[in-house]
């Protein structure tokens, strides 16, 4: 169907140069088979257009002819079986294609232009397999960033910020984007054992800190985690990069999954502050021994399981107290039985 024909191909579009519509149903990019010209970069001769309820490539460098599902292939093979999945399943109620998230294009004095986006990057590349090894959504990686020299890059946009650059070294950028879709923060992530693992750099001091503002729905349910990534793999997500995950002035309809650390002191004496002050909050049960999403997905948990464990264990008010304080009392017990066995083990 043209609909989904037409989703995929916007989801693929980052990885596309010189991607551009040019009119409804035709797209324009240089050719992912051939390269396109090798004279001049921004001369672009491939084109998808639309034929009855589908969509076809051609190429006007090379002359190849493709359907689009072996363009998608071509690609990015992790959104093809995506796509093959979506696209021969039962037919559906065609949806207003106006809805589907397009990726952002950065503009000319956008402070990411000087980056790479780990969607342009090729597959063998370390820093894709590192993405590809935490299973991040694929229609995620547009929006993520590779710097080769992390305090040199920050230093351009917080002078000084590192007076050092010393040891200086690889990140995985991750922007923080307001509604507006403007950049007020970063969080730069370590690909080895650098520390701090994390480094969140604010641009704008009067926001909150709080990641993925851009594509939340406050009509909807909304959950707060943790960790920006681990926001990735859930609907209506958002991230406060910190384990307070209090967002200000926002209660109703709001659901605070913490990290599943329990012997962690500093969660657990966040957890017990957010039921006090009137939040739903996320228990994990005993079962799940995971300490993150991120952690769980790579465990091999899907994402419809995931969202149904936290759906089942959510808890405010009065139940929450009670099962806080049951969580603990178990959580107590497992560390005697832990330190039991070591000590039989000695």
């Amino acid at each position: 169907m043209y609909y989904i024909d037409q989703k995929y191909l916007l989801l693929v579009s980052s990885q596309l140069k010189q991607f551009k519509k040019k009119s409804d149903g035709l797209y324009n990019f240089r050719c992912p088979y051939c390269g396109d010209s090798k004279k001049s970069q921004t001369k672009a001769r491939g084109f998808v257009f639309r034929k009855e309820n589908t969509m076809i490539y051609k190429c006007h460098n090379c002359g190849i002819g493709a359907s689009f599902k072996n363009l998608l292939k071509q690609i990015d093979s992790k959104i093809y079986n995506e796509y093959i999945l979506e696209r021969y399943k039962k037919k559906e109620v065609e949806p207003d294609i106006s809805k589907f998230t397009q990726p952002k294009f950065l503009t000319k004095d956008s402070p990411l232009k000087s980056l790479i986006k780990i969607s342009t990057l090729e597959y063998n590349h370390p820093v894709k397999k590192f993405i590809e090894d935490r299973q991040i959504p694929s229609q995620s990686h547009y929006e993520l960033f590779l710097t080769s020299k992390f305090y040199e890059w920050v230093n351009t946009l917080v002078p000084n910020k590192f007076p050092s650059l010393d040891g200086d070294h690889p990140r995985l950028v991750i922007p923080f984007f307001d509604e507006q879709d403007r950049m007020f923060a970063f969080q730069g992530r370590a690909f080895g054992k650098e520390n701090p693992k994390y480094i969140t750099i604010i641009l704008d001091s009067e926001r909150d800190k709080i990641y993925g503002l851009n594509k939340i729905n406050w009509n909807k349910k909304v959950y707060v985690v943790e960790g920006p990534i681990d926001s990735l793999f859930l609907d209506n997500c958002i991230a406060t990069a910190q384990s307070d995950l209090r967002i200000k002035n926002k209660k109703d309809n709001v659901i605070l999954i913490p990290d599943n650390e329990p012997r962690n002191k500093e969660i657990v004496k966040q957890i017990g502050k957010f039921i006090d002050d009137g939040y739903s909050v996320v228990l994990w049960p005993e079962y799940v021994k995971e300490k993150d999403i991120n952690e769980m997905i790579v465990s091999g948990k899907t994402k419809t399981e995931i969202q149904k464990i936290i759906n089942e264990n959510v808890y405010s008010g009065i139940k929450a107290k009670a099962q806080f304080v049951f969580w603990k009392k178990v959580e107590l017990k497992n560390e005697k039985n832990l330190s039991r066995n070591q000590y039989r083990n000695r």
